[in-house]
C-alpha cells in the first residue's frame, strides 16, 4: 500500500521568543515492511541545525526558532510504501541490546493497580507468549476507555489505569509494563494509521511491539485490538513516549505555546493519485 502522509506542526508563542530549540522525530523508518519513497520538512520562523540518528536508529531534527518569531509552523510530507506482515517486524537490530527494553520507565512502572491486571491474565511459558501478549491487550483494552483530553505527556500507565481512561499513548504504557514484568522485551511505537472513515486527523498515533523468540518483533494497536497492518507507518521508536516523541524542545523567555497538529494520512493509486479524489 502506497500511503500520503502530510503533518503539520504549529506552535504559537504568547509572545516573542528569545531562544528555542525544538527536536523533531518526523520521517519514518525505512525498515522491514516499510520503504520511504519520498519525505520533506519545511520550515516557517525556523531552520534546521543538525540531523542524526539516535540509540533506536530514530532520525532526529534539530531546528532552531528564529528569534523573535510568535509562531513556527513544521511541515512534514511524503510517500511511503507498506507491505503486510502481519505484524511482524523481525529481528532486533539498533545500537541498544535486547535486554534494555526489559527495564521500566517511569512511565510504565507498574503500580498496584497494573499488577492487578497482570493477575487477571495468567503469566504465560516459553511458548505462550504471543498469545498471551494478545490476551493482554484485549484485557488493557477492556479495562481503560479510550477518550481524548483526559491525559497528558506525562500521565504513567499506572495513573491511566486507575481513572480507567485513556489515549493510545496510555494503553501502549500499560502494555509495555505488564509486558516488561513478565520478562518480554517491549517498546514504544510513533507513527501514522490511515483511517478508514477519514483523511484528517488531530494526531499521530501509538501503539507497542513485543520481541518473541522465533518472530522477532511484533506489533499490537491496542486502542484498535489488532496488529498493525498496511495502513500503519512506523516513525519512532523507544523505551516509552519520551523516546519516541514528535516534537519535543526548550525555550529561553516567558513566551508560553499553544501546540496545533493536523495529520492528513491517505492511500495513493499507481499513477500518484490520492484514492480519495477518485
Amino acid at each position: 500500500m502506497r500511503l500520503s502522509i502530510r503533518h503539520t506542526t504549529r506552535y504559537a508563542f504568547s509572545e516573542p521568543v528569545i531562544h528555542a530549540l525544538q527536536r523533531l522525530r518526523l520521517t519514518p523508518k525505512a525498515t522491514q515492511g516499510q520503504s520511504v519513497i519520498h519525505w520533506d520538512m519545511q520550515y516557517e520562523n525556523a531552520h534546521p541545525e543538525l540531523e542524526y540518528d539516535d540509540q533506536h536508529f530514530n532520525t532526529v531534527t534539530l531546528i532552531a526558532v528564529e528569534p523573535g518569531a510568535d509562531e513556527v509552523i513544521v511541515t512534514s510530507n511524503g510517500t511511503v510504501e507498506t507491505l503486510d506482515n502481519a505484524g511482524v517486524i523481525g529481528q532486533h537490530s539498533g545500537h541498544l541490546p535486547l535486554w534494555s527494553f526489559l527495564g521500566q520507565t517511569a512511565l510504565t512502572k507498574p503500580g498496584a493497580r497494573l499488577r492487578a491486571l497482570m493477575r487477571e491474565v495468567p503469566r504465560p511459558d516459553e511458548d505462550g507468549r504471543l498469545d498471551y501478549l494478545h490476551a493482554l491487550s484485549a484485557r488493557i483494552r477492556d479495562v481503560v476507555e479510550y477518550e481524548k483530553g483526559c491525559s497528558g505527556v506525562n500521565t504513567t500507565a499506572e495513573e491511566a489505569l486507575v481513572n480507567g481512561r485513556g489515549v493510545c499513548q496510555d494503553q501502549a504504557h500499560i502494555f509495555l509494563g505488564a509486558a516488561r514484568a513478565a520478562d518480554i522485551p517491549a517498546r514504544y511505537i510513533s507513527g501514522y494509521l490511515m483511517m478508514n472513515d477519514r483523511i484528517e486527523q488531530e494526531a499521530t498515533h501509538a501503539w507497542a511491539e513485543a520481541h518473541i523468540d522465533g518472530l522477532g518483533w511484533v506489533g499490537f494497536d491496542i486502542a484498535n485490538g489488532i496488529s498493525p497492518d498496511p495502513r500503519y507507518v512506523r516513525v519512532a521508536t523507544g523505551r516509552d513516549y519520551r523516546d519516541a516523541a514528535p516534537v519535543t524542545g526548550i525555550s529561553f523567555g516567558q513566551a508560553e505555546q499553544m501546540l496545533t497538529v493536523n495529520v492528513e494520512v491517505e492511500e495513493q493509486s499507481d499513477n500518484g493519485q490520492s484514492q480519495h479524489q477518485q
